[in-house]
């Protein structure tokens, strides 16, 4: 076992570890850095995995957040295929699977989520599975060829994007989504509709409310999805896509405060002085919002990071921005700014039929979040005004004609 001196070991190399790591050394960290991650391979980018890299568009190489040699030129070192096994906060130790136990001075919890399972009759059949790390992608890649038949459970944004990416290739897609529609947890009944005809303009068989029953198949393989009507869809595979978890236990085990997620302060302090923690895994005060929860996205990641390097080093907290979040699915983009939570009041501008538009979330005139399909106007309005809590002229607002920079500009004033 090493000493610690002035060490900070990150325990996953996740988008949210890989750049709190990159970010000590840009803000002046000098100690020792070690980053533990699971898989076999260096950080690199999830949201291409349901896109891009499925459509087999981007290679391995574009995936990575960074080149292998700047972590040896930054000295920051990787122990990767290694999962953190105990934690250890009165002594500062972290014990791996690999036998190793590392003394910290530091410690960054990134420990991610896990894909939430479906443990129905059938589950473990070759050909069910979950999209959440690179291997997966790889599995999925090598499936989704002629002569496959894919259902996905769940029309949240990986479902979506991964049934897209099928159908731009050729291939037979049926969506089962349990609720009356699409999208239902992230985003308003406008923008659910405009995707749910899109799916199915595009040839995916979409079902809404639709009950699972059981998977079934022959000699171990998957060959079909049972639905509670008794229907059997066709398929040999099947993605699970319904949501993921926090991955707790470690942090959990060790005493830290865990309530959805681990209980972490503005800095991503947990309730333990010396151990922070960042990304999915977090759950963190909502500056615009009022209340605490999880945020499942890239900015919130880099954002967290940033957060818990600064505070490592006593570099001044920094700003913190509206959550913003991003699904590309067909030739669409949707770039969403904000939490609809609680809204009371949408306008809508553009026209859904032309593909491109954005709804804005209002509550008492003051913008909440917004939708943008296809237009980064309305996204990058959204980025200024969304949690400013500025009251807006919400027929100026409706108007098509209203230049929205000059808008911006006036409601900030």
């Amino acid at each position: 076992m090493q000493e610690a001196g002035n060490t900070v070991v990150i325990v996953g190399a996740g988008h949210a570890g890989g750049n709190a790591a990159a970010l000590l050394r840009q803000y002046g960290f000098e100690g020792r850095i070690v980053l533990v991650g699971e898989e076999p391979v260096p950080p690199y980018h999830r949201p291409p995995l349901s896109k891009t890299y499925l459509k087999g568009e981007q290679e391995l190489e574009r995936l990575w957040l960074k080149p292998r040699q700047f972590y040896d030129d930054q000295r920051i070192e990787l122990k990767l295929g290694a999962s953190a096994q105990s934690l250890d906060c009165a002594n500062h130790t972290l014990a791996l699977s690999d036998g190793t136990t590392l003394h910290y001075s530091k410690l960054i919890l990134a420990t991610g989520s896990t894909p939430r399972a479906l443990p129905l009759p059938g589950h473990e059949l070759t050909g069910v599975m979950a999209l959440r790390s690179l291997a997966d992608a790889d599995v999925l890649r090598e499936r989704v060829k002629p002569g496959e038949r894919l259902v996905v459970i769940g029309a949240g944004y990986i479902g979506l994007e991964a049934a897209a990416a099928a159908r731009q290739l050729g291939h037979e897609v049926t969506v089962l989504e349990a609720a009356p529609r699409v999208l239902g947890r992230v985003t308003g009944e406008t923008v659910s509709t405009f995707y749910e005809n899109e799916h199915r303009a595009q040839g995916v068989d979409l079902r809404l409310n639709a009950k699972i029953e059981a998977f079934v198949g022959e000699q171990g393989k998957l060959t079909g999805v049972k639905l509670a009507d008794g229907e059997i869809v066709p398929a040999t595979l099947a993605l699970i896509g319904i949501g993921i978890t926090p991955n707790v236990a470690l942090a959990q085990a060790a005493g830290i405060a865990c309530v959805n997620g681990i209980q972490v302060d503005e800095d991503a302090r947990t309730s333990d002085a010396d151990v922070f923690a960042i990304g999915d895994c977090a759950s963190r005060p909502l500056a615009h919002y009022s209340r605490t929860g999880r945020l499942e996205s890239v900015h919130n990641a880099v954002e967290q990071a940033k957060l818990a390097a600064s505070a490592i080093v006593g570099k001044a907290r920094p700003a913190c921005d509206a959550p913003w979040f991003w699904s590309d699915q067909y030739d669409l983009k949707l770039q969403t700014v904000g939490l609809i939570e609680g809204y009371d009041e949408t306008v809508v501008r553009g026209d859904p039929a032309a593909r491109r538009f954005a709804v804005y979330y209002l509550k008492n005139g003051a913008l909440l979040a917004v939708d943008a399909v296809s237009s980064m106007p309305d996204f990058l309005f959204g980025k200024k005004l969304v949690g400013s809590g500025k009251s807006l002229d919400v027929d100026a607002l409706r108007d098509p004609a209203t230049d929205l920079g000059k808008f911006a500009a006036a409601a900030l004033a």
